[in-house]
C-alpha cells in the first residue's frame, strides 16, 4: 500500500500523476512510480514505467528525457511484501510489457498464485504480491479475455484479500480499470478528462466532483466517462458526489518548518470548527444530526464501546470517560485491531463508536463491519469526508478538522476529544446531566479554543518545551505517567514520543509504578508526568516522590507547579473533563522538538503511514 493517482485524458499524464504523488506523500511511504502509455504516430501503445527506492522528488529528477505519455498510473508504496527497492516498487508489470499494475491491500494467496504461473513459465522479478495481479490479467487475455474490463475481472476472481488497485494495459491506450475490495479508490470527474486516486487530496486541485468505489466494484475509465460494475459483471449507478471545499483547503506549509508544526498550531481553529453549528444554548446541549438518532432511540442505549487503534483509540479511551462521566452510561474503549479477531457478544443496548481521522483505517472497518453482521448499531468519529468508515456506519460526528499531512495526529486528535465531548452532552442531556452541567461543558468546550493558543504563545515566547525535548532527545528512553485522565493523556504522549522521534517510550498507569516499572527509574530514566489538578494531586506528587527518591529526573505537565518536579509545563485550567486537550498540547510540542532536535522526517517518520489499510 500507499498511494494510488491515475490520469485518462488528452494532457501528458506524467505532470498530473506527479503532483498527485506529491500531494500523498503525507501517507508514509519508502519507494515510488509511475507508468504511462507512449504513442509514436502509426505505432501502437508502448507502455513505458520508471520507478525508484525513494522520495517522489528522486522519482522525478531521474524521470528519463522525453518521458511522456497518456493515460498513466502512479504510485507510492509502504512495504509489506518485500524490501523497499526499486525491484519491489509499483508499477509491475507481466512478462510481456504489456500490462501494468499498482496495488493497495493484500493478495493473501499470493505464494499460491505464485506457484502456479510459475508452473505455467512464468518467472517473477519481486517479491511483493502485487506483482502476481499483472501477470494473471496477462493470463485473461491469453484465456480469451475480449477487454480489458473482462480480463481484470477474471484475474481478481482468482485473488484472495483486500486491493484498491489501477490497471494500464498498452493494448488499450484509451482507458485504466480500477477495483476496490477493502481499500478505497475513488474517481474524479474533470473537464473531458478522469482522475482516479485512493486519496481524494490527490486530485482535489483538478476536480469537484468524485465518484467512490464500494467494494466489490470495479470502474472503467476513459476521457470522456466511466462505467462501474462489479465482479460478476453486474452495472452499477454510481452518482458523483460534489466535494467540501472547506475540507480541501489548500494544505501548504506555509511559515511553518513541517506540517506537524503548522497542524498543532491550526488547534485552536479546528476545535472551532467541530464546536461550529452545535451548540444549543437555549437548552445547554448540543445538535449532532449526523447521529441519525432520535431521543426515542438514543435514549434505548444502557453502555457505549469505543472502537479505534493508535491515537484513535487513546482518545476513544478519553471519550469513554467524558461519557461515563456526563451521561451516566457504562463506557469503554478498546482496541479495534483486538476487537476484531475475538468473538465479541454484541448486545443490541451497546452504541459502538469507531473512531478514525482517515476513516479507512482497515482494522477499524473489519471491527464495523463485523458489528453491522450481528445486528449492532455504529456510529463513527472521522476526520475524512467521504471516506470508507464514514460511508459504512449508521451515522457519526465529522470532525471538520482540515487536511491532517503530517503522519503523527495532533489536531485530529484534539478534535476528537472534542466531539466526544459535544457526544457526551448530547446523550447526558437527555438522561441525567442537569442544564447547569451541560452549561459548564458547554461554556468550557467554547473557551478550549483560547486556550490552546496561550498553550501554542506561551511556547512561542519562552521555548520551555523545545529546552525539556532537548534534553529528553539524549535519553534512549523516556517513561510516561499519569492517573485517570491523565493516563490516556500519557500513552498518547508517548506515542508522538516514539512515532515521530524514534526516542523509545513507555506509558504506565502511575498506580502501577510501584508494581513493576519502579525497577527501571534511576539517573539515566527521565519520566514525564501529567498531572491535573484535581483530587488525586496529592497521589500524583507522592509517586513522583518515589522516583524522586531514585534520582530520576522528571518533567511535569499540570495546572500548577507539581511538587518533586524538577520542571513543570503549566497549561490553563478547563473543566475536568477537557482537561486532556490542554494536557495533551505540550506533549505534542515535546515531541515535535525531539524530532527536530535529532534531525528526523518529521513528517513521514520511518516505518509509518497514515491511513493504514492493510493487518
Amino acid at each position: 500500500m500507499c498511494g494510488i493517482v491515475g490520469y485518462v485524458g488528452p494532457r501528458d499524464a506524467t505532470g498530473p500523476l506527479l503532483e498527485g504523488l506529491h500531494r500523498v506523500e503525507y501517507r508514509g511511504y519508502d519507494s515510488a512510480g509511475v507508468a504511462v502509455l507512449h504513442r509514436r504516430r502509426g505505432q501502437d501503445a508502448e507502455l513505458r514505467v520508471h520507478r525508484t527506492a525513494g522520495r517522489v522528488d528522486d522519482l522525478e529528477a531521474s524521470l528519463p528525457a522525453r518521458w511522456r505519455g497518456t493515460p498513466g498510473i502512479g504510485h507510492t508504496r509502504w512495504a509489506t511484501h518485500g524490501e523497499p527497492t526499486v525491484a519491489n516498487a509499483h508499477p509491475h508489470t507481466d512478462v510481456s510489457g504489456r500490462i501494468a499494475v499498482v496495488h493497495n491491500g493484500i493478495v493473501e494467496n499470493a505464494d499460491e498464485l505464485r506457484e502456479k504461473l510459475a508452473a505455467d513459465g512464468v518467472v517473477t522479478t519481486s517479491d511483493t504480491d502485487t506483482e502476481v495481479i499483472a501477470h494473471l490479467v496477462a493470463a485473461a487475455f491469453d484465456d480469451g479475455a475480449p477487454d480489458l474490463e473482462q480480463a481484470v475481472r477474471r484475474a481478481l476472481s482468482r485473488v484472495v484479500g483486500t486491493y484498491g488497485l489501477a490497471v494500464l494495459d498498452a493494448g488499450h491506450p484509451d482507458r485504466v480499470v480500477v477495483a476496490r475490495n477493502g481499500s478505497p479508490v475513488l474517481l474524479g470527474i474533470g473537464e473531458r478528462e478522469m482522475f482516479v486516486a485512493s486519496d481524494v487530496s490527490a486530485v482535489a486541485a483538478h476536480v469537484s466532483q468524485v465518484v467512490y468505489l464500494d467494494d466489490g466494484e470495479l470502474a472503467s475509465v476513459t476521457a470522456d466517462g466511466y462505467r462501474t460494475f462489479t465482479l460478476d459483471d453486474r452495472a452499477t449507478e454510481k452518482r458523483p458526489s460534489e466535494m467540501d471545499v472547506a475540507e480541501l483547503e489548500d494544505s501548504e506549509r506555509g511559515e511553518h518548518e513541517h506540517f506537524l508544526a503548522k497542524e498543532i498550531a491550526e488547534q485552536p481553529r479546528a476545535i472551532s470548527q467541530a464546536l461550529r453549528g452545535r451548540i444549543e444554548e437555549r437548552f445547554a446541549t448540543v445538535h449532532l444530526g449526523g447521529l441519525n438518532m432520535d431521543v426515542r432511540e438514543a435514549r434505548a442505549y444502557r453502555r457505549v464501546t469505543v472502537l479505534g487503534c493508535g491515537s484513535a483509540w487513546f482518545a476513544g479511551e478519553l471519550g469513554a470517560q467524558m461519557i461515563e462521566d456526563l451521561a451516566r452510561m457504562p463506557a469503554r474503549a478498546e482496541s479495534a485491531s483486538e476487537f476484531r479477531y475475538r468473538n465479541p457478544v454484541v448486545e443490541p443496548d451497546t452504541l459502538y463508536v469507531a473512531v478514525s481521522q482517515s476513516g479507512e483505517t482497515a482494522d477499524t472497518l473489519a471491527a464495523v463491519q463485523e458489528l453491522q453482521r450481528k445486528g449492532g448499531r455504529v456510529i463513527g468519529v472521522v476526520n475524512v469526508v467521504g471516506s470508507t468508515i464514514a460511508r459504512q456506519v449508521d451515522g457519526g460526528i465529522y470532525l471538520h478538522a482540515g487536511p491532517e499531512r503530517s503522519v503523527a495526529s495532533t489536531k485530529s486528535f484534539t478534535s476528537t476529544l472534542v466531539a466526544f465531548a459535544l457526544l457526551a452532552v448530547h446523550l447526558g442531556r437527555m438522561r441525567d446531566l442537569s442544564p447547569a452541567d451541560g452549561r459548564r461543558v458547554l461554556d468550557a468546550l467554547a473557551a478550549l479554543p483560547s486556550q490552546v493558543q496561550d498553550v501554542l504563545d506561551t511556547e512561542r515566547e519562552t521555548g520551555t518545551v523545545a529546552a525539556v525535548a532537548a534534553e529528553l532527545a539524549t535519553r534512549e528512553s523516556v517513561l510516561y505517567i499519569g492517573r485517570r485522565h491523565g493516563w490516556a493523556v500519557a500513552r498518547e504522549g508517548a506515542q508522538k514520543l516514539k512515532e515521530v522521534s524514534y526516542v523509545h517510550a513507555e506509558a504506565y498507569a502511575a498506580a502501577e509504578l510501584k508494581h513493576g516499572p519502579l525497577a527501571l527509574v534511576g539517573p539515566e530514566l527521565p519520566t514525564v508526568a501529567v498531572v491535573p489538578d484535581d483530587d488525586l494531586f496529592d497521589k500524583n506528587a507522592s509517586t513522583l516522590a518515589e522516583i524522586r527518591a531514585r534520582r530520576g529526573p522528571i518533567v511535569a505537565v499540570g495546572h500548577r507547579d507539581v511538587p518533586n518536579a524538577g520542571r513543570t509545563l503549566v497549561v490553563p485550567r478547563s473543566e475536568p473533563e477537557l482537561d486532556p486537550v490542554l494536557l495533551s498540547v505540550p506533549l505534542q510540542l515535546l515531541a515535535y522538538h525531539a524530532a527536530v532536535a535529532l534531525g528526523r522526517d518529521v513528517d513521514r517518520p520511518r516505518n509509518l503511514a497514515k491511513s493504514v489499510t492493510v493487518e
